[in-house]
């Protein structure tokens, strides 16, 4: 993710303060550095919060708002179309206006969006609602890492990293968990609502806090010009956003109508768009403008291997709590406090693999990651064995849970570490653009592809017919899974004690 330097940001107590003064101690001591942490954590839990929370509470409002199957991968699915076209965007910006300021400027655009969904009439009033949360994320979040960078340095610095891994470590168990009581509660009887209301006074007190606490970050006329030089790359943006809402409208309604023809024509155009946004970004890159995704970086050592991998591993993810929740709630009727409790061992495992893998033994750690995809692929498949005939799972199921967490971290994390470890420091940004990005269309991949599996096979209603449904598409998911391990199968062979998977 690209990042600008800046000045520190002055405290009103000393207002002669500047980067010179402040040291990596200072900063671990000094209050207002351990606010702007906070700050910027709290406004990526709620981000995290929200993604998860609305997992959880889909089957709810499938049934309240009465939306067909489309309509819900859409809710689900239209936050991280925008989140995922506009993310490198919203870094720039960042770069442009200062990351202060786009943090605030994103953070009122989530957190209003967020109150419209919580007043949504319709479906069609939802998604639009969706889309604009994500368009907020995209600029809000991207300032997170950028704020720690600019702000910390040394040890105060690497305490404030795993902060933020502790965060999203602990965001997708808590989102589970936020979002069953919230709609289980049904507080003043809004059913589902609440899981989207619930970010407008946690948002309203971040923006306050905001403006007491970030940086004012004054540009230098040589940093604006040099960020504005870089551009914002509207083509490739227009380009992206075309090619990527052309291959996932008709994946998510292609089913429910029969695949008619324009189904086809806009996969066919999605392939065009997209191969037309490479060649677009390839030139702009050889001429010595600033792609909005640098693909030459997928020449680099490991990085195509590693962005194919984060693709399949975050469409497997997205992929098996979109239809995990829909099968426990609407096939076997639980409520969302129970379907929510269901996942928490998974994303406890995700979390507690994500932040140890690293002190595993030694020899263990160039084949954490192909070992991890075949995990994954035997968890996915065991829990759709388990539920395959309409019961709870019994403690098989559980077990099949822990080895998807495991599988689902191992495959992630080491993948990401081992790709950037081996960067240029000048290549970074550009490898850390592309495979963030991966990570979201990963994710949209897997709720329009899995979800249209498991809805496409959903013929008759009832637990029996949801877990035959659940079954195909938990086959489906270890299948992806499997292609993750066999890949860069041949150039492991070839370099023999290569970095990690």
């Amino acid at each position: 993710m690209a990042t600008t330097s800046g000045t520190t940001p002055r405290s009103s107590s000393s207002k002669d303060l500047t980067s010179k003064d402040l040291t990596s101690k200072d900063l671990a001591t000094d209050s207002r550095p351990g606010r702007l942490l906070a700050l910027v954590l709290a406004a990526q839990f709620m981000a995290l919060l929200d993604l998860f929370i609305v997992n959880v509470a889909a089957p709810t409002i499938r049934a309240e708002l009465g939306a067909s199957g489309a309509q819900l991968q859409l809710i689900v699915a239209g936050y991280t179309i925008a989140y995922a076209v506009l993310l490198i965007t919203g870094a720039r910006l960042g770069g442009v206006f200062g990351h202060g300021r786009a943090y605030l400027a994103g953070l009122a655009v989530f957190t209003a969006a967020s109150f419209a969904c919580g007043l949504a009439a319709g479906t069609g009033q939802l998604i639009t609602f969706r889309v604009i949360q994500g368009v907020g994320a995209a600029v809000m979040i991207p300032q997170v890492l950028s704020l720690i960078q600019q702000n910390f340095t040394g040890a105060a610095r690497m305490r404030a990293l795993g902060a933020y891994s502790a965060v999203l470590a602990v965001g997708a168990a808590a989102g589970q968990v936020v979002g069953g009581v919230l709609v289980s509660a049904d507080l003043f009887g809004a059913g589902w609502r609440p899981a989207f209301l619930v970010n407008v006074p946690i948002g309203l007190v971040l923006l306050v806090l905001g403006f007491r606490v970030l940086p004012r970050e004054p540009r230098t006329g040589a940093a604006r010009r040099e960020a504005r030089a870089r551009g914002l790359d509207v083509a490739g943006l227009l380009m992206l956003a075309t090619g990527v809402t052309l291959l996932t409208v008709p994946l998510v309604l292609g089913q429910e109508l029969g695949w008619p023809a324009w189904t086809w024509i806009c996969l066919l155009a999605s392939v065009l768009f997209l191969a037309g946004f490479a060649a677009y970004e390839t030139r702009l890159a050889a001429r010595g403008g600033a792609p909005l995704i640098a693909l030459g970086v997928l020449r680099l050592p490991g990085i195509a291997r590693a962005a194919l991998r984060i693709l399949l591993v975050m469409a497997v993810n997205a992929g098996f709590l979109f239809t995990m929740a829909l099968h426990v709630q609407g096939g076997l009727g639980y409520s969302p406090l129970h379907a929510g409790l269901m996942f928490v061992p998974t994303a406890l495992v995700f979390g507690a693999v994500g932040l140890t893998w690293r002190r595993w033994p030694a020899r263990l750690q160039g084949v954490l990651v192909p070992f991890g995809f075949l995990l994954l692929a035997a968890g996915s498949a065991g829990v759709g064995l388990a539920m395959r005939s309409g019961g709870d799972g019994g403690a098989g199921l559980y077990a099949a849970f822990v080895a998807t967490g495991c599988g689902l971290a191992l495959g992630f994390s080491p993948t990401l570490t081992g790709a950037l470890a081996n960067v240029r420091p000048q290549d970074a940004a550009d490898a850390s653009g592309v495979l963030v990005t991966v990570t979201q269309l990963g994710q949209l991949i897997g709720v329009a592809a899995f979800g249209t599996l498991y809805l496409n096979r959903l013929d008759t209603p009832g637990a029996q017919g949801s877990g035959e449904a659940l079954w195909v598409c938990a086959l489906a998911l270890s299948a992806a899974a499997v292609i993750g391990a066999l890949a860069g199968l041949v150039r492991r062979r070839r370099r023999v004690g290569s970095p990690v998977g």
